[in-house]
């Protein structure tokens, strides 16, 4: 089995759930299976750190998630049309990866979820987009093939699978929409995955 990594931060369980459909989708391949990770909330005192296991949830990624995947979900709730801080306090630690290469020619796929219809999801994206491509990841999209991008009235984008929670919302259920378009994307990423590893 080769494990594909979904990583994400959620403050409020919407950027989880999508995490959990696209692990489903993963799932669904075979010979590939999903490593679900978090990383730990970035506190505004420098002296706070967070525990080495989380009280709930996944564990925390380490290096070694990175550099044993055959690819990549990354997804973050959207900060005013940029991913959240947390996580990329995460991604700004990878150089030693970069430097090794160790991401080189694995695909990869973002997610996020947002409080508002135009919230800046599709920014969100492409902003968790940049350090990948950085990193020589094969980013993939979710094609107008998968016919739910064309009818779905809350989130999804070709960019990615997003999710829309509503203004105020702590929390709120994938749309049925949501849901179809984040296992689609899932899969895809796994078969890709799965492709590029049976040409090495």
């Amino acid at each position: 089995m080769k494990d594909i990594l979904v990583l994400y931060y959620s403050r409020h369980g919407a950027t989880r759930e999508l995490a959990l459909a696209i692990a489903q989708g993963i799932d669904s391949v075979p010979g590939m299976q999903s490593r679900i990770r978090t990383v730990p909330s970035v506190s505004p005192v420098s002296e706070a750190t967070a525990p080495a296991i989380p009280d709930d949830g996944p564990p925390y990624a380490e290096a070694r998630d990175l550099e044993e995947c055959a690819g990549l979900a990354l997804g973050s709730p959207t900060r005013f049309g940029n991913m959240a801080a947390s996580l990329k306090h995460f991604l700004d630690s990878t150089t030693p990866q970069w430097l090794s290469g160790a991401l080189a020619g694995k695909p990869a796929c973002v997610f996020t979820s947002t409080g508002s219809m135009h919230g800046g999801q599709e920014t969100t994206l492409l902003s968790m987009m940049l350090p990948l491509l950085h990193h020589g990841m094969l980013m993939l999209g979710i094609p107008y093939t998968e016919s739910t991008l064309s009818t779905t009235q809350t989130g999804g984008t070709p960019y990615g699978a997003s999710h829309v929670a509503g203004a105020g919302a702590r929390e709120s259920a994938l749309s049925a929409d949501e849901k179809t378009l984040a296992v689609a994307l899932g899969a895809r990423l796994a078969r890709t995955a799965s492709m590029l590893a049976a040409q090495r």
